[in-house]
């Protein structure tokens, strides 16, 4: 599955089709690209807005992450490199009477990524009421960046066709991590999330994901590093794990990195701000006996791969 969001129209004739990067200028309708045009035409739109569709929308981890002292505004610079994996929530529309978004998952607040991309699009679209339904496998507070993920693919569904400036733009203001999930594959950020660039992809490797009972504050986790004096590094020359949060993880998230170690893990690391650690592993083989045996230590565990990204010419 590449990691650019699969779209797939329940119609009485099949018609799925690729939305890859906006930062390409172009998604792919029914296997041929076509280009977007630079200024957004609802009319011409429509019909996307009545089809019921399912959008299978991918988490991510960071191999990277740096985390600078907040600035004035008490905002984090950071250093980030994100990989996606196949690891997804998946989005079903479809057009209705009035507005309607539920999540499989209890405790989802009402005001959300999803309702925010929708609302941040109707300042450019004219958007009619929607029914959204998110089945939800991205566990949250875990750093796998499901919420944002899932607001990604509301803004490619519905805004594909606005200029790539003006989608970055939406995609910032619903969150940092947003403006990745219209790259995919294997990209790096600095500053708030505005300065982003997509990277080579490397082999697919094979991920064991386990997350403890505890979840995490992204807001306490930073409150909670600022309080620990560190560098900000910069990136680095090798593709090694790094991740500023781990100086104030979960005891139960770093022991959990031990344990993937244990079972046969190259190298592992915290996600995000946590508190979901993964280990790489040199085989799908491996990975699937470390998770079999990891089954019997974290009440979550999950076994995956990298996604490579769009096709880039």
């Amino acid at each position: 599955m590449p990691s650019s969001l699969f779209i797939r129209s329940k119609t009485s004739k099949p018609s799925s089709f690729w939305l890859s990067s906006s930062l390409l200028g172009s998604f792919r309708l029914r296997g041929a690209f076509v280009d977007s045009p630079s200024s957004a035409r609802p009319d011409s739109l429509r019909p996307r807005y009545n089809r019921e569709v399912t959008i299978e929308c991918p988490a991510k981890i960071n191999t990277f992450l740096a985390v600078g002292p907040p600035d004035e505004r008490g905002w984090h610079p950071l250093r980030t490199i994100f990989q996606a994996i196949d690891l997804c929530d998946t989005l079903s529309i479809e057009g209705a009477e009035v507005d309607e978004v539920t999540f499989s998952a209890p405790g989802i607040p009402s005001q959300n990524t999803v309702t925010a991309a929708l609302r941040l699009l109707r300042e450019h679209l004219e958007i009619p009421p929607q029914r959204i339904h998110i089945e939800k496998r991205i566990p949250a507070e875990s750093g796998l960046g499901g919420g944002s993920s899932d607001g990604a693919g509301v803004l490619l569904h519905f805004g594909g066709a606005l200029p790539s400036d003006t989608l970055q733009e939406i995609a910032l203001r619903v969150g940092a991590d947003v403006p990745f999930f219209l790259v995919g594959g294997r990209a790096r950020a600095e500053g708030y999330g505005e300065r982003l660039g997509s990277l080579a992809d490397l082999p697919k490797r094979w991920l064991v994901l386990a997350r403890p009972e505890e979840g995490c504050s992204t807001a306490e986790m930073f409150r909670r590093l600022d309080e620990k004096t560190r560098p900000f590094l910069g990136f680095p020359c090798e593709d090694t794990l790094y991740n500023d949060f781990e100086r104030v993880a979960p005891c139960a998230s770093l022991d959990l990195i031990e344990r993937l170690q244990v079972h046969g893990a190259k190298d592992a690391a915290l996600t995000g701000s946590g508190s979901v650690v993964f280990g790489r592993f040199a085989s799908e083989e491996s990975a699937r006996l470390a998770g079999a045996s990891m089954k019997s230590e974290a009440p979550w565990v999950h076994v995956c791969s990298t996604l490579a990204g769009p096709a880039r010419t």
